[in-house]
């Protein structure tokens, strides 16, 4: 089904029979190519089997509470790194542990979360995702304000490893 392309004014419609010009997509309607509406039919199970595999009944064996058990050996490793650098306190690789925390420990509150409330709602989601930031933010404003022999370089290092784990857990 293709809707028509409304009226253009005179001054867009050619010398030869009033059609009007096609120079670009975005001057076709006014709204743009996102109202344009097509008839999607989702696929069969047995569709999806024949385009993606035998595998695709299977369910996803990533789970939240693995993510987060990854991201707390991710911080471990980093720690690890960390004190092999020569030089390097205590002070630097408690920073690891604490960047890597403040990684994995509003995760594994969110991934509580999740398993408890199940799929009620994606306010429910977004709510979680809400409360995961500003756990991250207090906690790094508690780190700061408390521990004042932090190594930020480490521990800033530690959180953003932590986060990769997610694309990591996507990848795989």
């Amino acid at each position: 089904m293709t809707r028509k392309s409304p009226d253009l004014p005179p001054s867009e419609a050619s010398a030869e029979g009033g059609a009007p010009k096609r120079s670009d997509a975005r001057t076709s309607s006014p709204q743009g190519a996102w109202d344009e509406q097509e008839n999607i039919i989702p696929l069969t199970r047995d569709e999806a089997r024949k385009l993606f595999g035998p595998k695709v009944d299977r369910p996803s064996r990533i789970t939240p509470l693995r993510v987060v058990a990854a991201q707390i050996a991710v911080s471990l490793l980093v720690a690890l790194v960390v004190s092999l650098f020569p030089g390097q306190s205590t002070h630097a690789v408690l920073s690891a542990l604490l960047g890597g925390a403040a990684c994995w420990v509003p995760g594994a509150l969110f991934a509580l979360y999740l398993k408890r409330a199940g799929a009620r709602s994606r306010m429910a989601l977004i709510a979680g995702e809400a409360f995961k930031a500003g756990i991250t933010l207090v906690l790094f404003v508690v780190i700061g304000e408390t521990y004042h022999e932090v190594r930020w370089l480490p521990m800033l290092v530690a959180y953003a490893v932590g986060l990769k784990v997610y694309w990591a857990a996507l990848a795989f």
